[in-house]
């Protein structure tokens, strides 16, 4: 039986959901044993006193959180180690990390598809996985001509429920409205709408808030819930548990990445607005929000809006960015990709035509050109590991 030791405390939903990964693949793969070391031994004893504890009870293997850990010290029990890198990336180690910057893109791609044109960004300016969320976020604003409003905060990450309010209320006030707000984590999305509160600044009316990591808890106690960008993180614990399986075994000699990739959106109050004044085109976009399983044709639209098919485009296009037929496209392909992975029980086709798609081939090669892989290796790739 092999013991891992962790040395983090999985009090965050990511970190209990990397957690659950990795103790699914030691029940397919183990038997593996636990220890979590409380925070307070690591306190009173140090990294020496870590490293002799460990060596105590013969680890085989560490699981641990790179901005507590002293590695030099780690490295001389001579067993592999794993690090949930936090603010930046070991260069002699595995690291459980994340695509960060695809992230940004994501967050930035949402928000630009609402209509907005002015963005912020709320973070810390020393934690790679904040760092590279706003750059991703940046440079896709940018590439789109779009300038973006940031603050960006030092600080340790037992002080993120700690934050200078003063600085934030002042930061959100003097913000041009309405804007879209990306925070680098839920944690810092909460402390937005709590800001918000306290100031009069209504969400989503004025401030529009998406975070990351749908930490449920987090993002429903908000008022409103917070929209949210999810990882894969459940998966991408099991594939930590499986290098460091391979590391034990001796198959793997060098560091390997194990990059956690973004999913989805998951859309929540706090962002249910579009940046669009034209109340033509808000009635549009319900509209087929509505129907978007239906077939939905310029005709039907011409039947409650009175304007011409050209000036209506032509005005659609303005405000969105797009044509009307591709806004439906994407957002029926949104939908599609998200029923896929939660609704494994049926079948691709069947789902297809539920949500508006008459010909499953056609989706297909659609599907791929937005997302690089066909409905069936999206399902395989992000579902749940069984």
């Amino acid at each position: 039986m092999k013991k891992i030791l962790l040395l983090t405390d999985f009090s965050s939903g990511y970190s209990r959901s990397l957690l659950r990964g990795i103790v699914r693949y030691s029940k397919e793969h183990g038997p593996w044993v636990f220890y979590r070391m409380p925070q307070y031994y690591r306190e009173l004893y140090g990294d020496d006193g870590v490293v002799n504890w460990a060596k105590k009870w013969k680890a085989d293997a560490i699981i641990a959180q790179l901005e507590n850990i002293n590695i030099k010290k780690l490295n001389r029990l001579n067993i592999p180690i794993i690090i949930q890198n936090y603010k930046e990336r070991a260069n002699t180690i595995c690291n459980i990390t994340g695509d960060y910057f695809t992230t940004g893109i994501m967050a930035a791609d949402f928000f630009i598809n609402r209509g907005f044109s002015n963005f912020a960004y709320y973070g810390y300016k020393d934690m790679i996985w904040s760092r590279e969320r706003a750059e991703g976020y940046i440079s896709r604003l940018e590439s789109a001509c779009f300038k973006v409003c940031t603050l960006n905060v030092s600080g340790r990450k037992d002080e993120r429920w700690a934050y200078d309010a003063a600085m934030v209320s002042d930061w959100l006030i003097s913000l041009p409205k309405p804007i879209a707000l990306f925070a680098c984590d839920d944690h810092f999305a909460s402390q937005i709408t709590e800001t918000c509160k306290m100031c009069n600044i209504s969400v989503p009316d004025e401030i529009s808030v998406l975070g990351v990591d749908n930490d449920d808890l987090i993002c429903n106690i908000s008022d409103p819930p917070l929209s949210s960008i999810v990882l894969d993180v459940e998966k991408g614990g099991y594939k930590a548990a499986d290098v460091l399986n391979k590391l034990m075994n001796k198959e793997i000699e060098h560091p390997v990445d194990i990059v956690i990739p973004p999913l989805r959106i998951e859309s929540r109050e706090s962002t249910e607005k579009y940046a669009v004044e034209d109340k033509y085109i808000l009635q549009i976009i319900a509209y087929i929000k509505s129907k978007c399983t239906q077939h939905i044709s310029i005709t039907d639209i011409l039947k409650f809006i009175p304007l011409s098919r050209r000036v209506l485009e032509k005005r659609f296009k303005k405000e969105m960015r797009i044509s009307i037929y591709q806004y439906i496209l994407d957002y029926r392909i949104e939908l599609f990709s998200v029923a896929i992975i939660k609704k494994t029980d049926r079948t691709l086709v069947d789902l297809a035509w539920e949500y508006g798609f008459e010909d499953y081939k056609n989706l297909a090669r659609i599907f791929k050109k937005y997302k690089g892989i066909t409905p069936l290796k999206y399902r395989q790739l992000h579902r749940q590991v069984k």
